[in-house]
């Protein structure tokens, strides 16, 4: 079993090179991504046609938040980001190139830990620190949209506190805490899918969303049942909110902070990660 760290004191990037494809969730086309490491801090993005265009993730470059996160890069869009900067930043990962064949990164089987596997077979090697991998901050912040909320205070660590309520049986209320580092991500969040709702797929299929959604790359909630069990966690839902959390605040660098979040989405994490880059 590989031994991953308890704590953010290091910063790794990869030892090897990663090659995947899959379907993208939205687009439902298959698409291709290359992961490799970077001579400089951070995250970095090019397109399979333009490889020697390389452009520097930062959170000013977010679009997009609904059901998923999406960056503009230069007139295109790159859809999905999330799952694969949970995984990079959870794991300590940092000075990393991504190089995408399509419009969306890849979904594989809807959480991270396929990702985290792949690290695991090219393995990892020290890197510097970079200076907006962990992020300090001095003053409590909190931001509600409609009856959401999300809150982030001073702390020595990375603690996450989440809740969520739905009215599906199946879900209902469920609270997760995590102090987070690379070994309890990865046993506790990485392997958590995504999910959505059975009564929601035709208006989503609508507006063009969820081409590439399945029953091998999503849980699906029918009511008071999941059409697609076994769940990996009974609190599996939970837990992939705190997988997407982490992937939308790796761009600003996860704060040292107590973060609670009561009923998170995409566009609420995305105002947390600008309040703490501003």
């Amino acid at each position: 079993m590989y031994s991953w760290s308890s704590n953010y004191d290091f910063c790794y990037t990869l030892s090897g090179v990663i090659n995947k494809e899959g379907i993208g969730l939205h687009s439902g086309e298959k698409t291709r991504v290359k992961i490799s490491s970077f001579e400089k801090e951070g995250f970095y993005v090019s397109f399979a046609d333009k490889p020697n265009e390389i452009f520097k993730l930062d959170q000013n470059l977010i679009g997009s938040t609904m059901l998923c996160t999406a960056i503009k890069l230069s007139g295109r869009n790159l859809y999905t980001i999330e799952h694969l900067l949970a995984s990079l930043a959870g794991c300590g990962l940092s000075y990393i190139l991504i190089e995408v064949d399509g419009r969306e990164i890849p979904l594989l089987d809807g959480s991270a830990i396929e990702w985290v596997k792949a690290f695991e077979e090219v393995g990892i090697k020290k890197v510097p620190n970079p200076t907006n991998f962990t992020r300090e901050i001095n003053k409590s912040i909190i931001i509600n949209k409609e009856d959401s909320v999300i809150a982030a205070t001073p702390s020595q660590k990375t603690t996450i506190i989440s809740t969520i309520s739905f009215s599906y049986k199946a879900i209902g209320n469920q609270t997760f805490v995590i102090d987070l580092n690379p070994k309890s991500f990865v046993e506790m969040i990485a392997p958590a899918r995504t999910f959505g709702f059975k009564d929601q797929f035709q208006e989503l299929s609508e507006l063009g969303l969820i081409k590439g959604g399945s029953l091998e790359n999503a849980l699906v909630c029918d009511g008071d049942k999941w059409v697609n069990p076994p769940l990996r966690f009974d609190d599996e839902p939970i837990r992939h909110k705190i997988l997407d959390l982490i992937g939308d605040l790796a761009l600003v660098g996860l704060p040292k902070a107590q973060i609670l979040v009561y009923k998170g989405s995409h566009s609420l994490n995305a105002l947390l990660a600008s309040s703490l880059k501003n």
